[in-house]
């Protein structure tokens, strides 16, 4: 039987630098959990603003969040009122969370950074999928459309697209997917980014991995070969 590795996590410390950067050894259980808190929180109020990653980093009286995103305008909003919005929203839900005492922290920093080329970005390709599907758009031509999407991208080395449940409503779940170029999943130096989602549709839910191939990195301190 064999078992499945996440491409992320098997290349931390090789090409992949960790999410949360932070070490706190008396509380860390209490921060690991906030920080938990703090991602699902985030990935439900900025849905279908395409953010790519979220990187959290602290310090002893701070705490900082970036924010990668192809749409820097929607978050930030006019005059950077966005920003602030979301500020106090989450300063309010840290003080909800019961995570231990006095573990919250007093100055929260948003940062906001625009990712360039969202064609070469896992996260940000498999939530437009899903808002295609809640469009109720074919699943087949949805699949074709975006993978010719990415291999149309110069930092595309090749793609994966994967679908399961009840595709365009059937009675019984599948499995359907679409590959074009090279994916060397069990190749360390291989830049690859994989992301998982789901649709939300009236027949159920609709579950959507995409795996991105963006070439080999020799030397993990260049961002581009």
């Amino acid at each position: 039987m064999s078992h499945s590795s996440h491409p992320y996590s098997m290349r931390i410390s090789v090409i992949r630098p960790w999410k949360s950067r932070w070490f706190n050894l008396r509380k860390f259980r209490y921060l690991l959990r906030e920080d938990l808190n703090l991602r699902e929180f985030l990935d439900e109020k900025l849905r279908g603003m395409f953010v790519d990653a979220i990187d959290i980093e602290r310090s002893p009286d701070s705490l900082t969040i970036i924010i990668k995103t192809t749409r820097p305008g929607l978050i930030i909003g006019r005059g950077g009122e966005g920003i602030e919005k979301l500020k106090a929203l989450l300063t309010a839900h840290i003080k909800k969370l019961d995570v231990g005492s006095k573990v919250g922290t007093k100055n929260i920093k948003l940062t906001v950074e625009e990712v360039k080329n969202p064609e070469a970005h896992a996260r940000v390709m498999v939530e437009q999928i899903a808002l295609d599907l809640e469009k109720r758009l074919p699943f087949r031509r949805v699949m074709k459309l975006n993978l010719a999407k990415m291999m149309a991208s110069r930092e595309v080395k090749g793609a994966k697209v994967a679908l399961s449940g009840r595709l365009d409503g059937a009675e019984m779940a599948r499995y359907e997917w679409l590959r074009g170029g090279r994916i060397p999943l069990q190749t360390l130096r291989a830049d690859i980014d994989f992301a998982r989602f789901r649709a939300h549709l009236p027949y159920g839910d609709i579950g959507i991995k995409v795996w991105i191939y963006r070439g080999e990195v020799f030397n993990k301190n260049k961002n581009e070969q």
